[in-house]
């Protein structure tokens, strides 16, 4: 069993840690194929309600692993065949947005390229104080690439995405909560605790069945027109009436205790 990502189940919250500390997690295609599979795990685990991913070490993640970028650019003509053979063994980046449950991102440290990629696909993101964040793209010569180009702007608007790809800077979180990339800052010591007690919050309070309605329809809703949006809301709301989740909401509040919402079937 690999030991480049680690899987903790806490509770009702599975803690996945990309596991390079030596090389600051840097992406490898045996870090991404375990990293996707183990998000599988815990989507279709019906104990785990929600899923925090973090970096040991360091670091997050900062990026492809330098030798997987040197054999790709040594690959010279044939690289663009060697980068799809990538992209295929690790399913596409996106994978984690058709993740059901809420991923949160710990971003404890460095966090960079592909690495923030992952970050960003995440649907929360936590940054310690002092955090290092970069596209670092064009400073490799590349593009925006695993559909940066589609999320960025879509969390800080056309122009700031476009600062942060054109220039591959390095900012800070304390800069990256102001744009709207991070939605928390927390002292180092205090991150990852921080974010498992959100993670915990949900888990214990908030139905699987919405969450998982509400991330599939804010993702899907990003491409669609209103009138196509509202339709869709209404439609889940209407069935969402009948649903046994929303009786023990109502029942749960009027009794002042925890609800008991049942697990999320992944299916």
């Amino acid at each position: 069993m690999s030991d480049v990502v680690l899987y903790e189940q806490r509770g009702a919250v599975a803690l996945l840690t990309l596991n390079r500390p030596q090389r600051l997690n840097a992406w490898t295609d045996e870090l991404g194929r375990r990293y996707f599979d183990l998000l599988d795990r815990a989507a279709d685990d019906p104990e785990v309600r929600v899923i925090v991913v973090t970096g040991a070490g360091r670091g997050f993640c900062a990026g492809a692993d330098m030798e997987l970028l040197q054999e790709i650019g040594a690959a010279g003509a044939g690289a663009g065949a060697g980068a799809g053979e990538v992209a295929r063994d690790q399913r596409s980046q996106l994978h984690t947005l058709s993740i059901p449950k809420p991923v949160i991102a710990a971003i404890n440290g460095a966090c960079a390229g592909l690495g923030l990629v992952q970050a960003l696909m995440c649907d929360l993101r936590f940054a310690a104080e002092g955090a290092k964040l970069t596209t670092a793209f064009s400073r490799r010569g590349l593009v925006a690439e695993h559909g940066v180009s589609w999320v960025l702007p879509r969390l800080v608007g056309p122009a700031r995405a476009l600062d942060l790809l054109l220039s591959g800077r390095v900012f800070l979180a304390e800069e990256a909560y102001e744009l709207g990339v991070v939605n928390q800052v927390l002292a180092p010591g205090d991150l990852l605790a921080g974010a498992l007690a959100y993670a915990d919050d949900l888990a214990l309070n908030c139905s699987p069945a919405s969450m998982a309605a509400m991330k599939h329809q804010v993702y899907a809703h990003l491409e669609a027109g209103s009138a196509a949006a509202l339709e869709e809301s209404t439609r889940l709301m209407v069935g969402s009436f009948g649903a046994p989740d929303f009786a023990e909401g109502v029942a749960s509040f009027l009794e002042k205790r925890p609800p008991a919402f049942p697990p999320l079937q992944r299916g």
